[in-house]
């Protein structure tokens, strides 16, 4: 019923990519009775299915919000709060791990957060097929894989190639804002990020950002503190097109 997501007929300039590189690793994990059903009721209306088989009416499905795209959630406790601190913000929340979008869905329901929707599948497939450009005010990525094995960087979210298929997606300065607690990966995030002629560096002078109020500490955070690792945030605008040569 909830499938790890469904590859639509790839067109030929972005099937490398997407055969490289997944906004996921896929887990195993057993969904417990409550997030079964909690799935089962509120799927049809809160939930979609990330099939690349057609575009998203961002206006209808949040009212005239606008629309962040969250990329990986974990447990969804993060994206939960950010939804209650910010009802004006309508979140699309991609991920594939089954108990969290049960558990988000939960979340959403106990505190009446009608500003979330949940994705299920590949985040790649969402942006390249089902996302019209200009549609999103900002995308959130948050602790994703470092793959910190060098023959794997090669899988890294955050490369050239998405900030291309990113770049036309998002309104002419939304933020794309990620974090990591693992410093090789945020020195090439720095490095990918400011190099690219789409996006312009918030915190140019020291590079990393404070972390925003806005975003609560998650679950992945708090690991890496424990561990003693440094927590780094990027925010980088978007520029509008012809802006940076200017």
């Amino acid at each position: 019923m909830f499938p790890e997501g469904t590859g639509p007929a790839a067109d030929p300039a972005g099937s490398h990519f997407e055969r490289r590189i997944r906004s996921f690793q896929p887990r195993r994990s057993r969904v417990t009775t409550g997030q079964a059903d909690v799935l089962r009721r509120l799927w049809p209306s809160w939930g979609l299915d990330i099939d690349g088989q057609r575009v998203l009416d961002l206006d209808a499905m949040f009212g005239g919000l606008p629309v962040v795209l969250e990329i990986g959630f974990g447990m969804g406790e993060a994206t939960a709060r950010m939804a209650a601190d910010d009802p004006d913000t309508g979140i699309l929340a991609a991920d594939v791990h089954t108990p969290g979008q049960g558990n988000l869905l939960r979340l959403a329901e106990r505190n009446g957060l009608s500003n979330i929707r949940v994705a299920n599948g590949d985040a790649i497939i969402l942006l390249r097929e089902m996302l019209p450009p200009g549609s999103l005010a900002g995308i959130r990525v948050y602790f994703p894989d470092p793959w910190p094995k060098k023959r794997h960087h090669k899988r890294r979210l955050i490369q050239p190639e998405f900030l291309d298929l990113v770049a036309p997606r998002l309104k002419p300065g939304a933020v794309l804002h990620c974090a990591t607690d693992w410093e090789p990966y945020a020195e090439q995030m720095l490095d990918v990020l400011t190099a690219h002629p789409a996006y312009e560096n918030t915190s140019p002078g020291t590079g990393y950002a404070p972390r925003p109020d806005f975003r609560p500490l998650t679950r992945f955070e708090g690991q890496g503190l424990e561990k003693g690792h440094a927590v780094r945030d990027l925010l980088f605008r978007r520029v509008a097109d012809g802006a940076a040569a200017a």
